[in-house]
């Protein structure tokens, strides 16, 4: 059995798959992927992933791509340390919290680390010269790209961003307080945690912690991520953005 994790550190997708793994105790192979280098988007690994995005995982030469998808393929080979409940309907709601993790608050976390991470990066070019090297290459991710631009966001991309996560954590903590926690579905901690918490934990990278520093069991939810040992495996040193580029500053208030 060999599994093999095209991923990079700094990525939330890949950051999601590395907490499922860590959480069944797999080993596997690292395939580093270079975004920087735009290695995504080499026709190698584009034969892997079409989309040109991390993570990808190839499971004895099977390949499986989307982080969501991935986590709940591990789960369903690798039923040893399950991550769904046994129960129908708890699994139900379980993938309902993943979808809307996925549409919200997964889309919205990457506005401001596109903005104040990777922005600078193109500040030599003019807009014709970023569509036709940056945003135009992508298979997925062209338009996103578009948006952002060789001078990032606007403010109301970077504000609109910032309520779809406000919104985020208001609904975990109706749904922490409403299911006694101490995860999202009560006691059983399960893929929807995993799938939300490298927003979190970005959101706390970029300095924006104060959308969620004044709900309670979100603050206490996320400490007792953090202390998992499966947390700590996948957020290794380099793991976040911050620890090796000078972050831009937004350019509207954050809100609490």
């Amino acid at each position: 059995m060999t599994l093999e994790l095209y991923h990079t550190p700094q990525s939330t997708c890949s950051q999601k798959v590395r907490i499922a793994l860590a959480e069944k105790g797999l080993d596997w192979i690292e395939r580093r992927v270079n975004l920087a280098k735009n290695e995504q988007l080499r026709p190698e690994y584009l034969a892997l992933n079409p989309n040109g995005v991390v993570p990808t995982l190839v499971h004895d030469g099977k390949v499986v791509i989307d982080s969501s998808v991935i986590l709940e393929y591990l789960d369903e080979v690798f039923p040893e340390a399950r991550l769904s409940p046994a129960d129908p309907v708890r699994r139900a709601q379980m993938r309902a919290w993943m979808r809307f993790f996925e549409e919200v608050a997964t889309a919205a976390i990457r506005v401001p680390s596109f903005h104040m991470a990777l922005a600078n990066r193109f500040n030599e070019l003019d807009e014709s010269q970023f569509r036709a090297t940056e945003a135009d290459v992508r298979p997925v991710r062209k338009n996103f790209y578009r948006r952002m631009g060789p001078r990032g966001f606007s403010e109301a991309d970077v504000a609109a961003a910032l309520d779809e996560l406000k919104r985020t954590v208001e609904r975990m903590e109706k749904a922490l307080e409403r299911e006694g926690g101490p995860w999202l579905l009560g006691d059983d901690y399960t893929l929807a945690d995993i799938v939300v918490t490298p927003s979190i934990d970005r959101m706390n990278d970029l300095g924006l912690s104060a959308i969620w520093a004044k709900l309670p069991r979100v603050s206490a939810w996320y400490a007792r991520m953090q202390a998992r040992p499966s947390f700590r495996k996948a957020y290794f040193p380099g793991s976040r953005l911050s620890e090796f580029m000078t972050l831009k500053p937004l350019h509207v208030p954050v809100p609490a």
